[in-house]
């Protein structure tokens, strides 16, 4: 059987391994084309081009899948089955009529909530307390296909969308070869998605990644952990963009030495949103909607992130100021 597996970033890796290693002969790996990193901007190939090329299996780059061109390099090479894991591109419908097992996908939500390319962030900014994968087959809509098999995954209050990138790109492979054997031979019976059930996650823009202060402190502690490690949330400190990667959650504020006031809710009541409280070497309190919050891990312009101890010896923030104006 000739396998054609088509995935970019580190989350497809897990997948094409699992493939690998249970013996499905991987025919060719179809990826997005390499691309500028780091300040150098160096062209960096993607992780699964990297991973297919420590295996000895071709590697298909083209810039554009809806190209005949494209369409017809990968035609030629019989696939029986075509795999694909955030690859990162919608597959024209003239791909999806060429293998006899059909074009499925490892998707990184319970569909058919989360459809879309950002999935694992929005998931944890929306507050989910469980995501999961679900393989699906393709369609020529954005993740509309019937699906075929999923596996739930909780969200914890100390997950990041990169913990939880990790849980489900292992739990997607686990699925997937799973699932496979069943799918071959015919046992499988898909059930369609209710539509009525579909939300959309969008990928991010920039303006989904500022921090608005007015909302409550636990939206404002899922939002900046749902962008942590990539792209960061933000808010603005004199006019320059400051990053906030890590913040406490809000429960546990009576803890916090010496910031009573964030324990009960009520900081700084009568106090305009994204004004700083208070600045101690635990973290830097600001008011938000609904009480405060408190962050622990931040990232002036121009400087690398670091914690809020750390920021207050080189650079104090005073109380009153107003972040995000």
């Amino acid at each position: 059987m000739n396998v054609v597996f088509m995935g970019t970033p580190d989350f497809a890796v897990p997948s094409l391994r699992a493939l690998i290693a249970e013996g499905y002969r991987i025919a060719a790996v179809v990826t997005q084309p390499d691309r500028p990193k780091g300040r150098k901007r160096e062209l960096a190939p993607p992780p699964v081009k990297e991973e297919a090329v420590k295996h000895g299996i071709p590697v298909l780059q083209p810039p554009k899948l809806r190209d005949p061109a494209a369409v017809e390099e990968i035609r030629r090479l019989n696939p029986d089955l075509i795999v694909t894991a955030a690859y990162g591109q919608i597959l024209p419908k003239s791909l999806l009529a060429v293998p006899p097992h059909g074009c499925i996908n490892v998707h990184g939500s319970l569909l058919p909530k989360y459809r879309g390319g950002a999935p694992i962030q929005r998931a944890i900014m929306n507050g989910e307390r469980v995501t999961g994968v679900t393989i699906m087959y393709m369609a020529e809509g954005l993740d509309t296909g019937d699906m075929i098999s999923r596996v739930e995954v909780p969200i914890t209050d100390e997950d990041t969308a990169g913990t939880v990138f990790d849980k489900l790109s292992v739990a997607g492979a686990e699925l997937l070869v799973k699932t496979l054997p069943d799918l071959l031979a015919g046992r499988i019976t898909a059930v369609p998605q209710n539509e009525a059930e579909a939300t959309y996650a969008y990928n991010l823009s920039r303006e989904d990644e500022r921090i608005d202060w007015s909302k409550s402190s636990r939206e404002l502690f899922d939002h900046i952990r749902g962008l942590n490690p990539m792209p960061g949330a933000f808010t603005l400190l004199g006019g320059e963009v400051f990053k906030v990667w890590e913040s406490r959650k809000p429960e546990e504020d009576a803890r916090a030495t010496g910031a009573p006031s964030g324990a009960s809710g009520s900081a700084g009541d009568g106090v305009r949103p994204g004004t700083v409280l208070q600045m101690t070497d635990d973290g830097l309190e600001v008011k938000t909607g609904s009480g405060s919050l408190w962050l622990t891990r931040v990232q002036p312009a121009g400087k690398k992130a670091m914690s809020v101890a750390e920021l207050r010896r080189g650079m104090p923030i005073p109380p009153g100021t107003v972040l995000g104006g």
